[in-house]
């Protein structure tokens, strides 16, 4: 299940608003096929991985992270291709949240199939947990990621930020944007660092970018109209002027006007935005502004945090959060399932926050 699970996660960033699925296909204490859900419209993980394996699929087991489904979508039921390989035995992961597919483990027992569904760990509950709001909450799956020093700055005093964390940990969050749908920062993180935004893992994947600019301040020969990426989005107040969005729809950009009480956009409108146009993960990068607004706004379903053992001290040196924070220490948003992972010469502190219900 956890070589499923791999290759399920290549397929993160692809598949939107379908589930990243992997697979395989096990024949004496052998695997014999293997795939995952490489793109949305095209074949389920199920068929991949039963196509790898061909005849010797007959009388073997397959591991599939989510419940096989049963319903015609953009592709067949992966229940049909199932029933077609001659597989024996078939242990899934995580059931379907998706009443119009769910479903498929109850068919292949009436066929006569053995069907395990197996213990939903940490591991697949933490994979899932973007699907399953999509599907229960009509909302996407918000990440906070930021790195930052021992002593909390994102930058010194006078607001360089190169660089904060090691090569190992700027890998890594280069990964996660290639598992998002979308990497959100806001304008100043632009106008100080000019970032590209891009994943560069060399697989392809590379998520939409999208800058929170409610004045439209971005200049146009900024880098992330200068090298190849996914779609940039500048999302601003609907009184933003019009000839800067001119320039920048010169320069590739779609303009997204939103609401913007108190002269700054609306994040809750565009996340609800996002996920109208299939965009299930977010990555927010920052800058504290940005974070702050999220953290205010209690949208933040998961945070990753890159500590630097570095101080910088200053007190003008920018936090990781701003906004308006809260007033008292009992009311700290408190991350859960916490974990710690040495990245480098660095610490990934990453937890989740909120209740989760929608796993229960």
């Amino acid at each position: 299940m956890r070589e499923a699970l791999a290759l399920a996660r290549k397929g993160l960033g692809r598949t939107s608003p379908n589930p990243a699925v992997g697979a395989v296909v096990v024949a004496g204490g052998e695997l014999v096929g293997s795939g995952f859900h490489e793109a949305f419209g095209g074949p389920h993980a199920e068929v991949n991985a039963l196509g790898a394996a061909g005849e010797r699929a007959r009388g073997a087991t397959l591991y599939v992270t989510l419940e096989p489904c049963k319903h015609f979508g953009k592709t067949p039921p992966c229940t049909e291709a199932i029933l077609r390989s001659g597989v024996s035995r078939v242990v899934f992961g995580v059931r379907d949240p998706n009443p119009e597919a769910a479903g498929g483990g109850a068919l292949l027992r009436e066929k006569g199939l053995e069907v395990e569904e197996f213990p939903l760990g940490a591991e697949l509950r933490s994979f899932y947990a973007y699907f399953y709001k999509h599907v229960r909450r009509s909302q996407s799956f918000v990440v906070a990621k930021w790195g930052m020093t021992a002593d909390g700055r994102l930058a010194t005093r006078t607001g360089d930020s190169r660089w904060v964390t090691c090569e190992e940990s700027r890998a890594r969050a280069r990964l996660l944007r290639a598992e998002s749908d979308a990497v959100i920062v806001g304008v100043g993180t632009v106008l100080r660092d000019d970032p590209r935004l891009t994943a560069r893992t060399g697989d392809g994947r590379e998520p939409m970018r999208v800058v929170v600019d409610s004045n439209l301040r971005t200049p146009p020969g900024s880098e992330l109209f200068t090298v190849a990426g996914g779609q940039v989005i500048m999302a601003c107040a609907e009184s933003a002027p019009a000839q800067a969005e001119d320039a920048l729809r010169a320069r590739g950009a779609e303009i997204m006007r939103l609401s913007a009480p108190g002269g700054r956009v609306d994040i809750c409108a565009l996340f609800d935005r996002l996920h109208e146009r299939g965009r299930l993960r977010l990555l927010v990068e920052g800058g504290s502004t940005l974070l702050g607004a999220i953290f205010d706004a209690r949208r933040v379903d998961e945070a990753y945090v890159f500590i630097a053992p570095k101080v910088v001290g200053g007190r003008q040196a920018p936090g990781a959060v701003s906004g308006r924070g809260v007033t008292r220490m009992a009311d700290a948003l408190a991350l859960g399932d916490v974990s710690w992972e040495p990245i480098g010469s660095d610490m990934l502190l990453r937890g989740r926050l909120g209740t989760w219900d929608w796993m229960d």
